[in-house]
C-alpha cells in the first residue's frame, strides 16, 4: 500500500506542479525613449566622442582601445584600418557586430558621429575626414 501511495503521490506532482512553475516569457524592456531629460537624444546623455567612449566603449575595448579577450572578444580600437573607411564605426555602432550589440536606438546621429569620429582621430588613428550626422541618418 506504501509503494502505491508514493506512486500516486509522485504522479500527482509530476503533473500539478507545472501549473504552478512561473511559464510567462519574461517582460521585453520597452523601447528607448528620445529626448530623456532634455538632452535631444537617447539614454546616454553625454555628447562628445571622448566622454560616449569613456562611458560606454571602453568597458570592453578598454580605456587605451587595446581591446580584450574574456567572456567575448573585443577588438583593439588602437591603429586599427578598419577604422580608415568612415562608415565602418557607424555601421558596427548603430547595428552591431559579433559581440558588440547594436547601440543604434540608444544613441542619436550626432552621438554616433562624435564617437566615431573620436575613435578615428584617437588611440594612433589618424583619419581625418569627419563622419557627420547626416551620415549616420543614411545609415540607420
Amino acid at each position: 500500500m506504501k509503494i502505491r501511495t508514493a506512486i500516486a503521490t509522485t504522479l500527482l506532482l509530476a503533473i500539478a506542479l507545472p501549473t504552478f512553475a512561473d511559464t510567462a516569457a519574461p517582460t521585453p524592456p520597452p523601447p528607448p525613449r528620445r529626448g530623456l531629460g532634455g538632452f535631444g537624444g537617447g539614454p546616454f546623455p553625454m555628447q562628445d566622442g571622448e566622454a560616449i567612449y569613456k562611458g560606454v566603449c571602453q568597458g570592453c575595448h578598454m580605456p587605451d582601445a587595446k581591446g580584450a579577450v574574456g567572456a567575448g572578444m573585443y577588438p583593439a580600437l588602437v591603429k586599427n584600418e578598419n577604422l580608415e573607411t568612415a562608415g565602418y564605426p557607424v555601421g558596427v555602432i548603430v547595428k552591431g557586430q559579433k559581440a558588440m550589440p547594436p547601440l543604434g536606438p540608444y544613441f542619436t546621429d550626432v552621438q554616433v558621429a562624435n564617437v566615431a569620429n573620436y575613435v578615428r582621430s584617437h588611440f594612433g588613428n589618424k583619419y581625418k575626414d569627419k563622419v557627420k550626422p547626416e551620415d549616420v541618418k543614411l545609415m540607420r
